[in-house]
């Protein structure tokens, strides 16, 4: 027995010593480079496609939109379907489709075969990145870590963004050494490469449960009509999209009547595949695939349009247009590791849209007879513009997403980059439709100038975000950071079930309220969340501290801390001090309770009370983080309670031990959110 625990110890120290080893995170970084490479690396094929197959330059589009099309429905799909069938499973259908798909392409003779072989592709490439996430967060969580793992997140940024800027270098020189084919038959040697990595190195999913794995059972939990749903109307709106400027109203009309259904029927279901409640609720999350999307509109608008512009308009050759963009993707690749390992995210989003209004700037100062380093100089700031990007908003994505979504959410994060992709194209199109200009390479500019402004608008604007930095590292405690907020969000649930939820509201009396700082706005914060539970249907339970002469006699000298307090008869029960602050008074039907030491629960009836109303879910609201809130937390934990925290309802006269124990201690024993989260997750329950 005691050599099988002592087995079980080291595996378990061997996985917190290592838990993110080259062989985990090689099979990851190569597979999430394989949807960005082809993305883009069609790019300089598509006139030789043309040529060859006797068909217009014009047609050849569908090669790129096809792709499109079918990675932005099979994202969030792959991500569904990997947290429940398993991520490795996925990811290695994934790459078989993958292989499929180049075989069919780099043996395809006419445009049909390579549409179906770019379909393949799509929806392959489209398992690793939510498969990927998956893999990590369960890494992460096996291991312990309550921060992001900013430097395997750097590996999979470069894998992503980095390598689809180095996609159309790529494309240029296969297809001016080897031919267009290439384009397809690169995925060979690649994908036969990733599926040997992973099934040596990807740890095994565990065995379906056998009354779970049926058809109708695996249907019901991915949500398969859910599914179906977004699919019809995802294609609906991305072929009206690529219509554009044109209006295809088919496909407009398609979804519509495909849409409006599937949210109907989302908003219904206990477990949905697009959840619109908690995607409402969680605004963290909403805005960062909306920075993602308007922010791959500018550096995809670089890739493509300027591609196009340097060929038709300033005379360079394909391969000379790749390589012009080359330092584009070098700089992404250069930078995106760095910024990943300290986990920021507010300041690589800032950098984000304002090299992105700088490089748009340059757009609009770019002619046909500038010289190539000017072109080089726009395309180095838009690498930085990549780079930053990917990390800030991949980063707010782990920290956003539940857990438990973390593959959809990953999914539906690189669909909606799909979608500012697909709107660059449409943009370029119409900019472009008299013609490929200088005036239309101007007019993009102008264009990308207005979404960069959007971009920084979410991010300088960003309650979230202002005044701290959410995702810094959670080993590197901030003293500068202002009580009640936390530098690490780790909200992992989109709901709160408020009848099975109290929000114990501890020591915030006369006493010891003006001990807090900025004690009065903390007071506010407070009242505001027990307005909203109370509002929501759930339970607010008050802990007093304070004595009787009994109490002090009974304290026994062994008590370092309350020796003290019966010596001075401090906190007597009938003092104005020991009085709950009357800003935020009970009211009939809440729970009250007085305690005579640090814990709520230790001298008092609170966990029977709380049992007698089906109570399984606490949120902590307290003064002081290092008494009664880590008293609490470590008491309700032991007892099998779901706990929150609220960052900005708690406070310490000791900044440096609040912020401590918010960030190193509290994410591993309870979810740490503040209290404008806590009204999300009431709201969507």
């Amino acid at each position: 027995m005691s050599t099988g625990a002592t087995q079980t110890d080291s595996a378990t120290n061997g996985l917190a010593r290592t838990p993110f080893a080259w062989t985990f995170t090689t099979p990851l970084y190569v597979g999430s480079s394989l949807n960005p490479i082809n993305s883009s690396i069609i790019a300089t094929a598509l006139v030789p496609i043309a040529a060859e197959l006797h068909v217009s330059v014009g047609a050849t589009a569908v090669l790129v939109s096809s792709l499109y099309l079918a990675s932005a429905v099979a994202q969030p799909t792959a991500g569904k379907l990997a947290e429940v069938l398993g991520p490795r499973r996925i990811f290695l259908s994934g790459v078989v489709l993958v292989l499929l798909g180049g075989l069919v392409g780099g043996l395809g003779q006419n445009l049909a075969m390579l549409t179906v072989a770019r379909v393949l592709v799509g929806i392959g490439t489209s398992a690793a990145f939510p498969c990927a996430m998956v893999l990590i967060r369960r890494r992460a969580e096996e291991a312990g870590l309550d921060a992001p793992p900013g430097g395997v997140l750097g590996g999979i940024a470069i894998a992503g963004m980095a390598t689809a800027a180095v996609g159309p270098p790529i494309g240029g020189l296969l297809v001016g050494a080897a031919g267009w084919r290439w384009a397809f038959l690169i995925n060979i040697p690649v994908t036969a490469i990733a599926m040997v990595m992973a099934l040596r190195w990807l740890p095994k999913d565990p065995v379906p449960d056998r009354g779970h794995n049926g058809f109708r059972q695996v249907a019901d939990r991915i949500d398969l009509p859910g599914i179906l749903g977004f699919a019809g109307s995802m294609t609906a709106l991305v072929i009206f999209l690529m219509s554009l400027p044109h209006v295809e109203w088919i496909a407009l009309a398609v979804f519509v009547l495909a849409a409006v259904p599937t949210v109907v029927w989302e908003l219904r279901k206990t477990a949905p595949f697009f959840d619109f409640r908690g995607l409402a609720a969680n605004g963290a999350l909403a805005r960062t695939y909306l920075r993602q999307a308007l922010t791959l509109l500018g550096v995809y608008s670089v890739m493509y349009g300027m591609t196009q512009w340097m060929e038709a308009a300033h005379g360079f050759s394909t391969v000379g247009a790749g390589l012009l963009l080359l330092p584009m993707g070098a700089v992404s690749a250069l930078l995106s590791r760095p910024l990943a390992r300290r986990n920021l995210v507010r300041g690589p989003l800032i950098a984000s849209a304002v090299t992105m209004l700088l490089g748009s700037v340059g757009i609009m100062l770019l002619t046909s007879h500038s010289p190539a380093i000017a072109i080089v100089l726009v395309s180095l700031i838009f690498g930085i513009t990549s780079a930053s990007t990917t990390v800030g908003n991949q980063t707010a994505l782990y920290l956003a997403a539940p857990p438990d979504q973390i593959g959809t959410a990953s999914g539906l994060f690189r669909t909606f980059g799909y979608l500012g992709t697909i709107t660059s194209a449409v943009i370029g199109s119409i900019v472009f439709r008299d013609g490929v200009s200088d005036h239309g390479l101007h007019t993009l500019g102008i264009v990308l100038v207005a979404a960069g402004l959007a971009v920084l608008l979410l991010t300088v604007l960003d309650r979230r975000l202002m005044n701290r930095d959410p995702n810094r590292q959670a080993d590197t405690p901030d003293t500068s950071t202002p009580q009640g907020e936390s530098s690490v969000s780790t909200t992992t649930h989109t709901t709160i079930t408020p009848e099975r939820t109290a929000l114990l509201v501890m020591d915030f009396q006369n006493g010891i309220v003006p001990l807090a700082p900025d004690a009065d706005a903390l007071v506010e914060r407070v009242k505001g969340a027990i307005t909203d539970v109370r509002a929501a249907g759930g339970t607010i339970g008050y802990v007093r501290v304070a004595f009787t002469e009994n109490d002090w006699a009974a304290v026994p000298e062994t008590n370092k801390a309350f020796t003290a307090v019966a010596a001075g008869k401090m906190l007597h029960h009938e003092d104005t001090a020991t009085q709950i602050d009357e800003r935020i008074a009970p009211e009939h039907g809440d729970i009250v309770v007085r305690k005579i030491r640090y814990g709520s629960a230790s001298t008092t009836d609170l966990h029977q009370q709380l049992t007698d109303r089906g109570i399984d879910t606490l949120v902590l609201a307290g003064i002081s983080t290092s008494g009664v809130v880590l008293s609490t937390l470590m008491d309700a934990a032991d007892r099998d309670y779901r706990v929150y925290v609220l960052s900005d309802g708690i406070a310490d006269p000791d900044p440096t031990t609040h912020q401590v124990l918010v960030d190193n201690v509290f994410p591993s024993r309870a979810h740490v959110i503040d209290t404008t989260e806590l009204r999300g997750l009431l709201g969507s329950a």
